[in-house]
C-alpha cells in the first residue's frame, strides 16, 4: 500500500511537471495552444486579471479629475460604466462606449487613459487595439478578422474605433456578432472586451448646449446625460455619411453609453498647459500659460467663449513661448 502510494504521488509529480513544461512552452498537456488567459494562469499561478489587466476604480478617479479637463460628465459616464462592468464577473455583453465631440476636447486623450488604467503596460499591451478608417483595412472581412484573431488571443481586450464619422456606413456592422449577448462565437467567449468608438457626430450639437448653458450663466456640471444623449441619437440617424448610419450597432441599441465631450473655454487650456509643463518637468510660468492660450482660436466670433480646437496642439505650441 505505501508502495503504491509513493508511485501514485510520484506519478502525479511527474504529471505536474509535464504540464508546467507544457504551459511554459505555450501549450496545455494535449500540446494546444493556450490562449493568453489560461497562459498567464497556467505558468505563474496567476489570473489574467493580475498579471496583464488591473483596474483601480479610485485611481482612475483620480487621474481623470488630475488630467481630464473640462469633462465632468464624460468623467462620470466612464467611471460608472467601468465600475460595473469589470467588477462583474460574467458580464451578459460586451461593454460598449461612444465618445463624441468636437476636436482637442479629450476623447482620444481618455481612451488612452483608460488603457493605461486597465492593462499594466497601457497602450504597449497586445490587449489593447486601435482601429482607424483611413490606416487601415478597409474591407469587411478584414476587420471581422482582425477583432477575431484579437479576441482569440485573449477575451479580456480593448478595441478603440477612431473617426467614425469617416468609417465607411454599413462596415461597423460586421462587429455586430462581438457585440451581443450571445455567450460564445467563433469559438470565443468575447464578453469581457471593451469597444470604444470616437467620433465628432454630434459635435455642433453638444456645443451649441454648452453655448446655450453659457448664455443661461449655468455652470456645466449641470449638465446631464439625457440633456444631450437625444441630440447625438439625432446627428447619428440624419447623416447618411458617417459610420452609424443604419447600422445594426446604432439601431440594435448595443451600445451602452453615449459620453458626450464639452467645447473647453480658455481656462480648460491654460490647465491643459499647466498639465502638459507639468509633465515635462517644467514650471508652468503665468506670461507662458497665458501666452499658449491666447494663441488659440475661440468661438463664437463675437463672444469668443470655446476653443475651436480644444486642447489639441498645446503639447506643439509651448516651445515658442518658452
Amino acid at each position: 500500500g505505501e508502495g503504491r502510494g509513493r508511485l501514485r504521488g510520484n506519478a502525479a509529480d511527474v504529471a505536474a511537471v509535464a504540464v508546467a513544461a507544457a504551459a511554459s512552452a505555450g501549450v496545455d498537456a494535449l500540446g494546444r495552444p493556450l490562449g493568453a488567459e489560461r497562459l498567464a494562469t497556467k505558468v505563474n499561478g496567476l489570473s489574467f486579471s493580475t498579471r496583464f489587466f488591473v483596474f483601480s476604480p479610485p485611481g482612475l478617479e483620480c487621474d481623470l479629475a488630475l488630467r481630464l479637463v473640462g469633462q465632468p460628465l464624460a468623467r462620470q459616464l466612464v467611471i460608472q460604466s467601468l465600475k460595473s462592468f469589470v467588477q462583474d464577473p460574467e458580464p451578459a455583453k460586451p461593454l460598449v462606449l461612444s465618445f463624441h465631440g468636437s476636436t482637442g476636447t479629450g476623447k482620444t486623450y481618455l481612451s488612452s487613459l483608460l488603457a493605461q488604467h486597465l492593462f499594466r503596460t497601457g497602450l504597449r499591451t497586445p490587449y489593447v487595439h486601435r482601429f482607424s478608417p483611413l490606416v487601415h483595412f478597409p474591407h469587411a472581412d478584414h476587420l471581422q478578422n482582425w477583432i477575431q484573431g484579437n479576441l482569440t488571443r485573449c477575451s479580456r481586450s480593448l478595441f478603440l474605433f477612431d473617426e467614425m464619422e469617416d468609417l465607411q456606413p454599413g462596415l461597423i456592422d460586421v462587429v455586430l456578432p462581438f457585440l451581443g449577448s450571445s455567450w460564445v462565437v467563433f469559438g470565443t467567449n468575447y464578453r469581457k472586451a471593451i469597444f470604444v468608438f470616437i467620433s465628432n457626430i454630434g459635435a455642433e450639437q453638444i456645443n451649441q448646449m454648452a453655448l446655450e448653458l453659457w448664455q443661461d450663466r449655468r455652470d456645466r456640471e449641470e449638465i446631464r446625460r439625457q440633456d444631450l444623449e437625444a441630440s447625438i441619437l439625432e446627428a447619428i440617424s440624419k447623416d447618411p455619411q458617417n459610420g452609424f448610419w443604419r447600422s445594426g450597432v446604432f439601431e440594435q441599441n448595443l451600445i451602452d453609453a453615449f459620453v458626450p465631450f464639452l467645447p473647453l473655454r480658455r481656462h480648460h487650456v491654460k490647465q491643459c498647459v499647466v498639465n502638459e509643463m507639468a509633465s515635462r518637468g517644467l514650471v508652468p510660468l503665468p506670461e507662458v500659460v497665458d501666452g499658449v492660450a491666447d494663441s488659440f482660436s475661440y468661438f463664437p466670433d463675437e463672444e469668443k467663449i470655446f476653443s475651436a480646437t480644444g486642447c489639441k496642439t498645446v503639447s506643439s505650441r509651448i516651445p515658442f513661448f518658452l
